[in-house]
């Protein structure tokens, strides 16, 4: 049995085999996240997402070893990395290729790096990736970073989860417009542009700044995305010192030579500091916790339907739509 004080100690290889238990829903793994969830609501959750080939990968590697090269605070800050990677639909595996590339990183005792694979989900992560933040939290690790499996415009789950969303665009990669669609700017809390050193590197940054003006006025005030959720509940999202909200730098990196990561710590740790003092951690933190509770609910109600589920009767109105006889929401009258 696995023994979450082990893990709040600093027993990394305990918080290896909980982390492997959470991701085979183990019953250990719920028992572990009830112990460990009251040490919980420390860690800065900063998600990292943006389409494949643009340097993500890379860019959460320099980020980690900048926060713990540059911390103000006399003791460096711990830093965790979940890394999602695709599953193959076909086999079922997955590369799990962040542990290769993060390989600089294994020395330091104060990073610790967990790739997952997806296992289909969408929004770019796999659903088990909260419950990991809630571990490594518990664990005591002061920054989460959350590298996202890199699906482009479908991954806004991040911006539930995570307090600060960075998107990462590179130069030379298509159409600059394709950014834009499916609210992937919206999410965003910082923009970064990797391969600064490319020539197209500018068109980009000014291409994504007239589309943060034309979408919102440069003002995200920590996802618009995630904003316009709250506004559905009548939450205030004033900040409270009456401040304006957050407005969204772009940055000009190369992370592969460290060019540009001091100014995005900075900018990390400065987007904390505003969603403090305006309230809105406190917001975020019921709102992800909120989602967490309402994908648990569903999970568990679709567990207990397959339980009581007639295989005979499922398979005879199956066959019944396939026949067109009946239609599928029909069908799910029936079964309900």
């Amino acid at each position: 049995m696995i023994d979450a004080e082990a893990i709040r100690s600093g027993n990394r290889l305990a918080l290896s085999r909980a982390l492997t238990a959470v991701e085979n829903n183990t019953p250990d793994s719920k028992r572990l996240q009830a112990a460990l969830f009251p040490f919980t609501g420390n860690a800065h959750l900063v998600g990292v997402t943006g389409a494949p080939g643009s340097g993500k990968s890379t860019l959460v590697n320099q980020l980690a070893k900048a926060f713990r090269q540059s911390s103000s605070n006399e003791k460096p800050p711990k830093i965790a990395i979940i890394a999602v990677d695709p599953t193959s639909p076909y086999s079922g595996g997955a590369l799990l290729g962040d542990r290769i590339r993060m390989q600089d990183l294994a020395g330091d005792k104060g990073i610790f790096i967990r790739s997952m694979a997806s296992r289909g989900a969408l929004g770019g992560l796999a659903h088990s990736t909260a419950a990991f933040a809630t571990l490594l939290d518990g664990a005591g690790f002061d920054v989460i970073l959350i590298e996202t499996v890199g699906a482009g415009q479908a991954e806004v789950d991040i911006a539930r989860l995570a307090h600060t969303v960075i998107v990462v665009e590179a130069p030379g990669m298509g159409d600059d417009i394709q950014a834009i669609k499916a609210g992937i700017l919206e999410i965003a809390d910082i923009l970064v542009v990797n391969k600064a050193d490319r020539p197209e590197a500018e068109n980009t940054a000014r291409a994504l700044n007239i589309m943060l003006e034309m979408s919102h006025g440069g003002i995200n005030g920590a996802g618009k995305h995630f904003m316009r959720s709250l506004a559905e509940k009548k939450v205030n999202t004033e900040p409270s010192d009456k401040k304006p909200g957050w407005e969204t730098p772009i940055r000009l990196v190369t992370a592969i030579e460290g060019s540009g990561i001091d100014t995005l710590v900075d900018d990390i740790r400065r987007h904390k500091a505003y969603l403090v003092s305006s309230d809105l951690w406190k917001v975020k933190e019921a709102f992800r916790l909120e989602k967490d509770l309402e994908a648990l609910i569903k999970d568990k109600l679709l567990d207990q339907w397959q339980e009581n589920l007639d295989e005979e009767k499922y398979q005879d109105l199956l066959a019944e739509i396939l026949q067109r006889k009946r239609s599928p929401i029909e069908v799910l009258d029936l079964l309900l």
